[in-house]
């Protein structure tokens, strides 16, 4: 009965999920991963044998609202349970334990997972001052990071800030603020990125990794494919809009009202990766361009110093006019080509009747 406690099946019985729903719910995140659908039944036998993983959290420069986002979750909900059914054993905001009965959990669970445990960063990694300007239980981040990240299995990045130095790293940067791949460079690291990131992106993450005991496939910014593998403007509701030229001008015009494209109005979906048009957030209510906001581009590397979130992308935004500058670009093109091949003719022509005369002297 000890080892079937350790189960996440035996966690799910107990919360009273049923098989069908688990299954159900192991088939959309088979879906949501560009797995396929066979996938669904397998992962749910693996995590359903599998024993909960030891997780440690450390919570570096942030502001808490990773966290916030990851654990806010409606009851009750799948989500909920895959995370409640990992071995959560150092989490600073929400353990129960505090001063050093928590620095005792963590070297407990660092030495009876060593090489095992799953390693979540979410908060930029501060340098400057050699790390004093984030410090938790009398150690800077910097000095933690490299103390528990050898251990690791593997490290989650969560947010922007773990993921690339987020708003602590926007310019002046005064704490010296990077990300935890400019630490760590021994250990596989996912990126997951926003601000905040969408809970549900995470937990996939999590089921991923309890299912394969390996990472997910990971796009060149260390982010997982099946979330980051299309721009928001490619499942954007709006983009019929923007491929018709039609653009709201102010966040009150009767184009917004008719739910307009916001690309004029600085919205960055072009040029970010994220699964918000997707998946959305809020148990999938709504994503801040349904609400009548343009993306800000924050799962995306610098997001904040790359500022205007109410100017336009420098990039034509009319459909018509990009269609008439690549027909412009492509006849300019031809009639260039065409030139030189004249050219190449002519020179190639003037060559053969100088050889022939040439032989006709000797």
């Amino acid at each position: 009965m000890e080892e079937k406690q350790g189960l996440l099946a035996h966690s799910l019985i107990r919360h009273g999920v049923s098989r069908r729903t688990f299954l159900k719910y192991c088939a959309t995140l088979a879906s949501m991963m560009a797995l396929p659908p066979s996938a669904g039944r397998a992962m749910a036998e693996a995590m359903a044998a599998a024993r909960r993983p030891s997780v440690i959290w450390l919570p570096f420069q942030e502001c808490t609202g990773c966290t916030e986002s990851i654990t806010r979750s409606h009851s009750p909900s799948i989500e909920g349970l895959i995370f409640d059914s990992i071995s959560l054993d150092y989490q600073e905001t929400l353990m129960a334990a505090a001063g050093h009965q928590a620095e005792e959990a963590l070297h407990k669970a660092i030495e009876d997972n060593k090489g095992k445990f799953l390693l979540i960063i979410d908060g930029s990694v501060a340098t400057g001052l050699d790390g004093a300007y984030s410090c938790i239980a009398g150690r800077s981040n910097l000095d933690l990071l490299k103390e528990v990240a050898p251990h690791a299995a593997a490290i989650v990045a969560v947010g922007s800030c773990a993921a690339f130095g987020g708003i602590p790293k926007a310019n002046p940067n005064p704490t010296g603020a990077v990300a935890v791949s400019d630490i760590v460079k021994d250990k596989p690291i996912i990126n997951v990125p926003g601000c905040p990131p969408i809970p549900v992106v995470m937990t996939g993450v999590l089921a991923h990794y309890l299912t394969f005991s390996t990472v997910p496939e990971l796009d060149k910014l260390g982010r997982p494919k099946a979330f980051y593998g299309e721009t928001i403007h490619d499942r954007c509701y709006r983009r019929p809009f923007y491929d018709q030229g039609k653009f709201a001008k102010t966040f009150d015009d009767e184009g917004a009202r008719k739910g307009w494209c916001l690309f004029e109005l600085g919205c960055k979906g072009p040029v970010t990766y994220n699964a918000c048009a997707s998946t959305k957030w809020n148990d999938s209510t709504s994503w801040p361009v349904e609400s009548g906001h343009g993306c800000i581009g924050c799962s995306e590397p610098d997001f904040w110093d790359a500022g205007g979130f109410y100017k336009a992308l420098s990039m034509p935004a009319d459909p018509l006019k990009l269609a008439s500058t690549a027909a412009m670009v492509g006849a300019a093109a031809g009639v260039a080509m065409s030139i030189a091949n004249r050219a190449k003719k002519g020179a190639a022509k003037s060559a053969h009747e100088t050889t022939t005369l040439a032989d006709l002297e000797k």
